[in-house]
């Protein structure tokens, strides 16, 4: 009978009861599944061999042959440390341990031929090993190897209670012997014929025991298209199976709202992307499937207009429609702006956030709950229950990764059916880590920018030409312009923030003295009342300069602002360089965005100014974005484990990861439900994934 890889790693040689609970609790290995899942972080070439006269002062990892002549114990703060003296036909060295003495003194001989291998140490004139791995010569040459040896993933837990990677191998190795190395195939025999994969079990011995680096190549691209595979099979499917069991409301009519709206009030032509949007936005409408609909697009893309758009398609059906921002200011501002839009439109509008009045509110809750409240627009005051609807057709929620999952499913049980929902964002998110995060939603893409807009021009100033970039203000301000001046803010330090925000704040007042030149002050200290005072002080241009931390980096919309220094922009990440940018170049007339740095940079900031200067595409920035900081640090703390990949990268893997989404689309397009005999492996593969939870520890 063949070993079944759900068995518990306790029962494996070499294992037993104490080494498998360090195994489960440090690497999540409970079964031989686990186990042989848990793929090297990297390869050494162990067919060299040094001897100690050859040692550098480089810290390398080294493989030397030789004798231990005696073993000493040695004082030191804490405790004693072993030290052997290790001599090979060249020379001595000293091989260390600071855990385990006795262990490893009962364990290891005199006077007998070692392979030793790990990380040399030079200090006073001596070269050290500390914890090496050990290996007599006679055991050495008879082992399962290859010239390539597996470094696993390993703690400090595990190295103090010696289970060193040559124990791993060694496990590693049992594994194998045990199952004969053949294990089940997971992907369709068209599969490995059309893309020349090699199969699941000369892969996994591969990537274990490579026999050479070309076959190392194959293992791990076929493991890492498997991997990824499996997870857009996931996704695409659950796509399918929202649309086929949750119905949506379909909204067959587009009526007088709408049309009204789009032959008398739009305010400017529709961009070809806003048309393909609303076109997509239609077609899901229309169908019997809830909607759930990414819609992305940059700063000033015109979002706004498709959002209020399909919210008219809703009332037209009869249904009400909500869109929820995650800040108040946000929502004051789709308020104002959406009400601006629809006065002439006969549209009962409201806004409802934390700060609304007691009697207000309960004027709102009847006109929603009597259907005569049309479109509410709010904060996650929305959420709370005693808000109720009398028909709730379409959710927008803006800037989405500031709402998470539940908050979504809160919406929808305000209602007997789901309404249809449109998440927006000014966030561009990579193609390659929105096709892995949000593969379960259609996606859209608003591409260009409203004729008119000029693209805005950026550069990067040294703290040491401040005097000329002054004078560039002092010229904008005189032609009528605004600008703001953004100063950095990191909460760890928010005192010394502050600090650096008023030193600004009193440098600039100097240079831009009253009552030639009025400046507003916005900074995360002060009430939200003082904020909005000031902020609309800017808005209606009784101020020239808006000197501000962070707080503006969301929703501010002053066209007539045409300059933005970022202060420090050094200590700002490419995308909250990106949002903040996004704040000016919102009139017709030329918009300027300056860096102004320090001369010390480190390699990764040059990249970002770099970036930034070259490029106002937001997608371009994601994805610089996404390779310096990693998928888990873009889509923020709350969904860092969202990829937990056991081989692939999606940053590095990108070609993989669309090679892999197009099988998969393709599969599923032709056999939805994967009954085809030539699916056969696929479907069984995918349930024993569902089963035994493998591939849902990838997907929050």
């Amino acid at each position: 009978m063949s070993t079944s890889l759900q068995t518990p790693i306790d029962y494996l040689k070499g294992v037993g009861p104490s080494r498998a609970d360090l195994l489960r609790k440090e690497l999540g290995i409970h079964t031989y599944q686990d186990l042989l899942n848990l793929f090297p972080n990297r390869y050494l070439d162990r067919t060299k061999y040094f001897k100690i006269n050859q040692l550098q002062a480089n810290n390398a990892e080294v493989q030397i042959i030789g004798k231990i002549i005696k073993f000493e114990e040695v004082a030191q703060k804490k405790g004693k440390r072993l030290v052997a003296t290790f001599k090979d036909d060249t020379g001595v060295m000293e091989l260390v341990w600071f855990r385990g003495q006795k262990w490893i003194r009962d364990a290891l001989k005199l006077n007998t031929e070692y392979v030793v291998f790990g990380k040399t140490n030079y200090f006073n004139g001596k070269f050290s090993i500390p914890h090496p791995d050990t290996e007599l010569l006679s055991e050495h040459e008879q082992n399962l190897r290859s010239s390539m040896q597996a470094i696993y993933p390993s703690t400090e837990k595990l190295s103090n209670r010696g289970i060193s990677n040559r124990v791993m191998t060694k496990i590693m190795q049992n594994l194998f012997l045990e199952t004969k190395g053949r294990f089940a195939e997971t992907l369709s025999p068209k599969l490995l014929s059309e893309l020349k994969l090699i199969t699941k079990s000369e892969a996994l011995f591969n990537i274990h025991f490579p026999k050479n680096s070309d076959l190392l190549f194959k293992a791990k691209y076929r493991l890492k298209f498997e991997e990824l595979f499996y997870i857009q099979l996931q996704l695409i499917l659950k796509n399918l199976i929202h649309k086929s069991k949750i119905k949506g409301f379909p909204f067959e009519t587009v009526g007088a709202h709408f049309n009204t709206f789009f032959k008398q009030h739009l305010p400017f032509e529709l961009t070809n992307a806003q048309k393909r949007v609303l076109k997509e936005i239609r077609a899901d409408l229309g169908s019997n499937a809830q909607m759930n609909r990414l819609l992305q697009g940059d700063v000033g893309s015109g979002k706004t207009i498709v959002a209020l758009m399909s919210m008219l398609m809703a009332l037209d059906n009869g249904f009400q429609a909500c869109l929820m921002a995650p800040t108040e200011i946000l929502s004051v501002q789709h308020y104002n702006g959406l009400y601006e839009l629809c006065k002439d439109l006969n549209i009962n509008i409201k806004l409802l956030t934390g700060s609304s009045k007691t009697s207000e509110r309960k004027k709102i809750h009847e006109a929603l709950e009597n259907g005569e409240l049309d479109i509410l627009i709010g904060t996650h005051a929305v959420l709370e229950d005693k808000v109720k609807f009398k028909n709730l057709g379409l959710a927008v929620i803006d800037e989405q990764h500031r709402f998470g999952v539940e908050q979504r499913s809160k919406l929808w049980k305000k209602n007997t059916s789901p309404p249809h929902v449109l998440v927006m964002t000014a966030t561009p998110i990579p193609r390659t880590l929105a096709m892995s995060v949000y593969g379960d939603l259609d996606i859209s893409i608003i591409d260009e920018l409203p004729p008119g807009r000029k693209a805005i021009k950026t550069v990067h100033r040294y703290d040491t030409n401040r005097l000329k970039v002054l004078r560039f203000i002092r010229d904008e301000i005189q032609k009528g312009r605004q600008a703001y001046i953004v100063y950095p803010l990191i909460q760890e330090s928010a005192n010394m923030d502050y600090k650096d925000l008023m030193d600004g704040y009193e440098s600039i007042a100097r240079d831009f003295p009253m009552p030639d030149y009025q400046i507003s002050i916005v900074h995360g200290q002060m009430k939200p009342a003082d904020k909005e005072y000031e902020m609309q002080r800017f808005v209606k241009g009784e101020t020239n300069i808006m000197v501000a931390t962070t707080v503006i980096e969301v929703g501010v919309n002053v066209p007539n602002a045409s300059v933005m220094i970022i202060e420090s922009a050094e200590r700002f990440g490419l995308s909250q360089l990106h949002q903040l940018r996004g704040r000016v170049g919102r009139g017709a007339e030329q918009s300027f965005c300056i860096l102004m740095t320090s001369h010390k940079l480190s390699e990764n900031s040059k990249t970002r100014i770099q970036t930034m200067v070259n490029t106002n595409d937001g997608f371009e920035i994601a994805e610089v974005d996404l390779r310096l900081r990693g998928p888990g640090d873009i889509m923020g703390t709350q969904q860092s484990g969202i990829l937990n990949l056991r081989i692939a990268d999606i940053v590095k893997d990108n070609d993989i990861l669309q090679h892999a989404r197009y099988h998969a689309k393709k599969i599923l397009t032709s056999d939805p439900s994967l009954q085809a005999p030539e699916h056969a492996v696929i479907l069984e593969t995918y349930r024993q994934m569902a089963k035994y939870k493998n591939i849902w520890n990838y997907i929050s």
